[in-house]
């Protein structure tokens, strides 16, 4: 029977995701994927803020910029009765829409962070991912199913189908990941029921290749919402030239089918909605979803975890799905690591559904709330969308805190989702501060691997005392005083100490994940005393290293077929 330290149902985009978090860590993983190979529908396009940093973290931000570059002028959200008519109203834009158009969604950074927002489809990210699992030793298996699974008190042992072959494997696990999609028949099998569930319709999503790059050039946009007598739907660029999606509402009560759709009358809706009446067009692939919010009611079963769709599926209006998915792997990767190396406790774990479970909620409900009642996107125009986008602009960038025993918060309201706070407050992400004027090094840039603290050119007591506790507790923390060991003197180091909140004697601890755990603004107290309580209140270092789950968290053996 083969040994993994974690086992990943999913390879799409968050299961992979998660296989390369965790080898960051230095954690083996297998995943297994019942796909031939990556996605090859566009899906989700857009790669947020945060992601971004996500991906720099791993070395992978200028191939998913690179990946991305065709569609990252398309911007701006129209509607109208055909394109070839809205194109004609809006032209090339104002010289801000034409400014912006050139510079949006190229993952630029900002006074906030190092990277930006990208576009990039998920057919095109999810091979940059592979390919570099791969490369850092991940056991990629395609074209393989878990077909059973079942866990005790020290781990999981799954099943394993070649699905060309029909051959089983056994493999045992310390720990699961499911990111087997919205129709997770591993949380299904783990009796994880879904809550808050609301249908606002059906919607086929029609991806055809239709040549507009005349049409579009310099005009470049990222959604229409299409209504005339003839057609309803969303017109959505994927690559601004021959490659698009239709998204059209089908109503079952009425007798509606997506058999009813086929390639010839899926082409006609393509003319009808772009204006051409002799418009060649390929439909490459028709595929139904509803646009429907479902939570899981938990986020872990034992020793199995749910991410990604797995744990929330959303509309997609606002990018959140994919987006919430790879930062919900991110978030457990750092602490399967440091559980699996014994230097924490399995109360660590519990704080990922914590953490994660209202981001989730939050950003399933603002997707929701921009659905129409056909479950399209609703495209107001004018002042009434910038209000209702107002709420979802944060979630470009950082959007979110957390408030758990694995942070120690300080007095006031706690950070949340929706949260811009980036001012150094534990449970927020680190603030971005350039040290270098040369290299263009981040704060961020040192972040990702272990705890780290940043400390003001006075601050060495709070080294000291980090890596004491450091060596007490059997874990790794960089130790760093601004201006100091680590950028330049002067500006830079003023920049740090104001973007932190710190004065020249002052300190913050930053977690793996680049949340805030502590901070203290200045000298004080005993520093040993002081970081020793907060690293052993986040990790709940484990007396006995080997002990087992809690036997209630442990449900018996599973057939599922998922992966």
């Amino acid at each position: 029977m083969q040994h993994t330290p974690v086992l990943i149902a999913g390879g799409g985009v968050v299961g992979l995701s998660a296989s390369l978090f965790l080898a960051h860590h230095g954690v083996r993983s297998i995943l297994v994927e019942r796909h031939p190979g990556t996605s090859i529908y566009p899906r989700a396009r857009g790669v947020n803020g945060r992601t971004m940093e996500l991906m720099r973290e791993l070395g992978l931000d200028r191939a998913i910029q690179h990946a991305g570059a065709d569609l990252a002028p398309a911007i701006g959200m129209y509607r109208g009765t055909t394109l070839v008519d809205v194109l004609q109203t809006h032209g090339r834009g104002n010289w801000l829409m034409r400014k912006m158009r050139a510079r949006a969604g190229r993952g630029t950074g900002s006074r906030h962070s190092p990277a930006g927002p990208c576009r990039c489809t998920q057919e095109a990210m999810e091979p940059l991912l592979l390919d570099a699992a791969r490369a850092r030793g991940v056991d990629v298996r395609f074209a393989t199913e878990l077909t059973a699974f079942d866990q005790d008190a020290t781990g999981v042992t799954a099943t394993l189908v070649d699905r060309g072959s029909g051959e089983p494997h056994v493999v045992r696990a310390d720990y699961a990941i499911a990111a087997d999609g919205a129709r997770s028949r591993i949380a299904e099998r783990l009796g994880i029921a879904r809550t808050g569930e609301s249908q606002a319709g059906h919607q086929l999503n029609l991806y055809v290749r239709a040549d507009l790059a005349a049409l579009v050039k310099g005009r470049e946009f990222s959604i229409c919402l299409i209504d005339n007598p003839d057609v309803r739907g969303l017109l959505v660029s994927i690559n601004n030239a021959d490659l698009w999606v239709l998204h059209v509402a089908y109503d079952p009560a009425r007798g509606e089918r997506p058999e009813d759709f086929p390639p010839e009358r899926c082409a006609q809706l393509v003319r009808k909605a772009t204006g051409i009446a002799d418009l060649a067009v390929t439909v490459k692939a028709v595929n139904p979803w509803q646009s429907a919010v479902r939570i899981a009611e938990s986020f872990q079963r034992g020793r199995i975890f749910l991410a990604g769709d797995a744990a929330h599926t959303m509309p997609p209006w606002g990018g959140f799905g994919a987006n919430t998915g790879i930062q919900d792997a991110h978030n457990l990767a750092w602490k399967l690591a440091l559980v699996l190396a014994g230097t924490a406790g399995s109360e660590l774990l519990a704080t990922y559904e914590t953490e994660r479970m209202p981001i989730a909620r939050a950003v399933s409900a603002l997707a929701a709330g921009m659905s129409d009642p056909r479950g399209l996107l609703d495209i107001t125009p004018g002042l009434g969308m910038l209000w209702r986008m107002r709420k979802v602009f944060p979630y470009f960038t950082m959007g979110y805190g957390y408030a758990s025993p694995a942070v120690a918060l300080e007095p006031g309201p706690p950070p949340g989702p929706g949260s811009t706070d980036l001012r150094g407050r534990p449970g927020t992400r680190a603030p971005h501060s350039w040290l270098t004027h040369d290299a263009r090094l981040s704060t961020l840039d040192r972040l990702g691997k272990r705890f780290v603290l940043f400390a003001g050119r006075d601050g060495d007591a709070w080294c000291t005392a980090a890596r004491d506790a450091a060596g007490r507790l059997g874990i790794a923390i960089d130790t760093f005083r601004i201006g100091v060991d680590l950028g330049e003197p002067g500006t830079p180091e003023r920049r740090f100490r104001a973007a932190y909140g710190l004065t020249p004697a002052g300190a913050a601890l930053v977690r793996p994940d680049g949340i805030v755990a502590w901070r203290a603004r200045r000298a004080g107290g005993s520093p040993g005393d002081s970081l020793f309580s907060v690293l052993t209140k986040i990790l709940r270092p484990p007396s006995n290293p080997k002990a087992a789950i809690n036997p209630t968290d442990i449900v018996p053996a599973q057939e599922a077929r998922s992966g």
